[in-house]
């Protein structure tokens, strides 16, 4: 029998060493369980949620790919109209590609506004769930499949997009970085961005062993 206070239960199907799947399992630790969790599509939503499964014991929304920030704008602002958003967290979360590209504008949106949400994003630095495609926060002269390090290519040739710098720009109430590195760390950033009112934003580096070719009993260290 699954322990009660396990909000995201083991036995899904997450590649060995994932370090998204490790930092979620610490954030809505962190958050309790009154707790909604809206995700993009991306890696943390297929292993964690595969028809007719779920690992999550908190109710947990798939969005598509472009649009958890402004599912999540819909689900905070129904809250507040029914009077119960104070006893409620509500986190919007995506990978890199689902936040730093393909969804962008929607957690713009949503941090433009105010909403009182805990956006988070999970950068394993390219998109790992179709094929480790680089995205926008691909280091430069990383190797990826559409970014190949050769005689003739040196890799991704573009700047990794600065999300922090942005969050700020938008005037968040509360920004940080964080990693599974440190794990006492990573909850008390979780803590204390939901008990501020306002927009928030966690950037975690998410160590994925597939795409950077790092040993899953690594995921720690690395």
């Amino acid at each position: 029998m699954i322990d009660e206070k396990i909000l995201l239960t083991p036995g899904h199907t997450g590649c060995a060493g994932c370090g998204q799947a490790l930092a979620a399992r610490l954030i809505i630790d962190a958050a309790g369980k009154n707790t909604i969790v809206v995700n993009n599509t991306g890696c943390l939503e297929v292993f964690t949620t595969g028809y007719p499964y779920t690992s999550w014991r908190v109710p947990f929304i798939h969005s598509l790919f472009e649009n958890a920030g402004a599912v999540a704008s819909g689900v905070e602002s129904a809250l507040n109209y029914l009077g119960i958003k104070d006893n409620v967290n509500v986190i919007a979360q995506a990978g890199d590609g689902g936040f730093a590209d393909i969804g962008l504008q929607a957690f713009s949106g949503l941090w433009e506004r105010g909403h009182d949400i805990l956006t988070i994003c999970y950068d394993n630095e390219a998109y790992m769930n179709t094929g480790i495609q680089r995205s926008s926060t691909t280091p430069t002269g990383t190797n990826t499949t559409t970014t190949p390090v050769g005689k003739i290519s040196a890799g991704n040739l573009r700047w990794k997009k600065n999300l922090v710098d942005i969050a700020l720009a938008h005037k968040c109430v509360y920004v940080a970085t964080a990693s599974v590195h440190l794990p006492i760390d990573l909850q008390n950033k979780v803590k204390k961005a939901l008990k501020m009112k306002g927009p928030k934003f966690i950037h975690i580096l998410a160590i994925c062993p597939l795409g950077w070719g790092s040993e899953p009993a690594e995921t720690i260290k690395v």
